[in-house]
């Protein structure tokens, strides 16, 4: 099996149209069916099940899909890997970002890196959290940033920044006459919200928060970015949420922060990483995240901090 034959089988996978496939590889569509087949033949499987309106995933294509894409995930970071090398970088540390990190934040630790691991590449991959949990237990990453509590076995989260949870509301929202958001007030406007899988941990956390109002909320919206929710709440579209980081860091004149009323809702993030004793280089990063942010952001040093759903 050569790689040109997997990338042509991912190709017709994702598209589930062999003229699509053929167009995103350049190539016509004949010689890829005849690919195709061959990879059949010589696996001796059937990967896709076709008819003349449509083709679609047998499970062994789904598996050898699966399989593939984490062939390519290996051979990329090779590749990544020797040029680090060809650069002058001794040591390598893979990051999985999900769930929306302050960039602030994330500068200063990779200045800090710089400045005293400068050997060292840091390569950042944003994923949403359970691609990074995978990715942790395939070792396509060694640690992590996530905002979702429960992992699989073998890995460990460590709890590092805690964040104020506010509402985002437009500039000359009616709400604005409180000072602090009620939790009923919710109820009664649109909200723009995360999408699940795409900031499944930040989702996780939010719901917590939301549980008790959960079956009258009005969804407007569904966004998979921080950008674009502003964006929509800037309009009018409806309320938001977020950490106070992230909002004060977009700086948007026309959208307001305001915390909730009668509750201290934050947002932990986690440091995920796989069990056990952690490299040199890992553990000098991980002391480096632990001990860059001041006192108030930072989450206490301990196995594990109650999440927003354990507090409730």
């Amino acid at each position: 099996m050569e790689l040109r034959h997997l990338r042509c089988f991912v190709a017709v996978a994702e598209e589930l149209h062999f003229a699509r496939a053929a167009e995103r590889l350049h190539i016509e569509q004949s010689p890829l069916s005849r690919i195709i087949k061959d990879l059949e033949y010589k696996l001796g499987v059937q990967l896709f099940e076709r008819t003349t309106r449509r083709i679609r995933l047998t499970w062994a294509g789904t598996v050898l899909l699966a399989e593939a894409r984490r062939i390519f995930a290996v051979v990329d970071q090779a590749r990544a890997s020797v040029k680090g090398a060809a650069s002058g970088y001794r040591g390598r540390l893979r990051v999985a970002l999900s769930d929306g990190v302050p960039q602030s934040r994330l500068a200063a630790l990779l200045a800090l890196c710089r400045e005293e691991d400068p050997d060292v590449e840091i390569c950042l991959h944003e994923v949403p959290s359970s691609a990074q949990i995978k990715g942790l237990q395939e070792d396509l990453f060694d640690v992590g940033f996530a905002q979702r509590a429960g992992l699989a076995e073998g890995l460990t989260a460590l709890p590092v920044w805690l964040d104020p949870l506010v509402v985002a509301l437009p500039a000359r929202h009616q709400l604005l006459a409180h000072r602090t958001i009620p939790l009923e007030a919710l109820t009664r406007h649109p909200l723009v919200l995360c999408d699940p899988q795409v900031c499944e941990g930040f989702w996780q956390q939010l719901l917590c928060v939301l549980k008790p109002i959960e079956s009258r909320l009005t969804i407007a919206e569904r966004v998979p970015t921080l950008d674009l929710m502003m964006a929509l709440v800037a309009a009018g579209y409806g309320l938001g949420f977020s950490s106070l980081a992230r909002i004060t860091e977009l700086n948007n004149p026309d959208v307001v922060a305001r915390p909730l009323a009668g509750q201290e809702a934050t947002l932990t993030t986690f440091l995920v990483r796989r069990s056990g004793e952690p490299s040199e280089q890992l553990k000098r990063f991980i002391d480096r995240v632990t001990g860059s942010e001041h006192d108030d952001t930072r989450a206490t040093p301990c196995d594990r901090t109650p999440s927003i759903c354990e507090a409730q």
